[in-house]
């Protein structure tokens, strides 16, 4: 007996619906995701639903840099050869990845999970900015590398960080100018993202 995928009805309209809801994911997509699970072996569907239920479960922020973690606190701010003496702040964890592909920025992070939008209805009050300031308090951190998106909300994000850290006397930074304007830090490649951490300037 052969499945009619022409019309697509209950536990199908929902998971196409579903996948609809996901960023970047239009209707056809969301159609094709749809069929390929069901052409998919029980097993391997299995795997993947349980593999969504664990991030759900068990994935948390770090309490110190609030990136995504299993393990509190995470990986990098328990990495004994990281430089403490900097802090690279970004707008969300996927950032993260994408500078450490560079190899070429040894500090710790901070994860804001956002940035300042006022259209969208995002304020400072939204963000982890309170968490970031509180990791300044002990005079160990010398620099804050500003590694917000180079868009109007990354740049409004960044004026409002070094309005706030400028006074504790810590030297701020921005990354140099070899990211395009309008576009997103996790979508840069290595060599673009390296040559801009080298480059960072004096906020």
């Amino acid at each position: 007996m052969t499945t009619d995928f022409t019309c697509p009805v209950g536990p199908v309209a929902r998971l196409i619906e579903e996948f609809h809801r996901l960023p970047g994911i239009g209707p056809k997509s969301a159609q094709r995701l749809t069929y390929h699970l069901l052409r998919m072996p029980e097993a391997q569907a299995r795997a993947l639903s349980e593999a969504i239920l664990a991030v759900k479960e068990q994935v948390i922020l770090c309490s110190v840099c609030q990136n995504i973690t299993d393990v509190d606190p995470c990986a990098v701010c328990t990495g004994q050869e990281r430089d403490r003496s900097k802090i690279c702040v970004v707008e969300e964890p996927l950032d993260i990845l994408a500078l450490e592909r560079t190899r070429a920025y040894s500090g710790l992070y901070h994860v804001l999970h956002g940035a300042i939008s006022p259209m969208d209805g995002i304020g400072p009050e939204e963000l982890k900015i309170r968490e970031l300031l509180a990791r300044l308090n002990n005079g160990a951190v010398q620099e804050i590398v500003l590694a917000t998106n180079p868009n109007l909300e990354g740049e409004a994000t960044a004026m409002y960080l070094q309005r706030l850290i400028a006074p504790l006397g810590i030297r701020l930074t921005r990354l140099a100018r070899g990211l395009s304007v309008g576009g997103d830090l996790e979508y840069a490649d290595e060599v673009t993202l390296a040559r801009a951490l080298e480059g960072r300037t004096d906020f």
